[in-house]
């Protein structure tokens, strides 16, 4: 009898091993895409946050100055929100991003936060989702 319920109990415990747990699995749904400005926003963070470490590195910034001119021509996610400032946000933003490129060591700091605070104006107006992720590229 003792011998019967030790296989009974190797054999339950052999087939509960052999369970496969469920999987989830996620899909990506592709057909969102991104717009033209979405994508140069991102584009925008990422070259403004490695200005940031630079300039707090004492380094120059490096890269194109008039990398982002097609800020002007990038379709928007929703086209109604386009405001009519926007362009002039535009320029202030590329005159503030040139700036740095040319900016003194003792300036730097300042055009850059300059830089960050163009992209807060703007969105202040249109799309204020992401304006506490732009506050993290302030130099303190």
């Amino acid at each position: 009898m003792r011998t019967f319920f030790l296989i009974a109990v190797l054999l339950l415990v052999s087939c509960a091993q052999n369970q496969e747990k469920p999987t989830v699995v996620i899909e990506k749904n592709s057909s969102r895409q991104t717009s033209e400005m979405a994508t140069l926003m991102l584009q925008m963070f990422e070259v403004n946050m490695q200005h940031k470490e630079l300039i707090s590195n004492g380094e120059a910034v490096k890269g194109n100055p008039n990398q982002f001119t097609n800020i002007y021509t990038a379709k928007f996610t929703d086209p109604t929100e386009e405001k009519p400032n926007f362009e002039a946000y535009a320029d202030l933003y590329m005159d503030n991003f040139k700036k740095v490129f040319e900016a003194q060591d003792d300036l730097l700091k300042q055009q850059h936060n300059n830089v960050i605070q163009s992209c807060i104006a703007c969105h202040q107006t249109t799309c204020p989702g992401p304006i506490s992720k732009i506050k993290k590229l302030i130099l303190p």
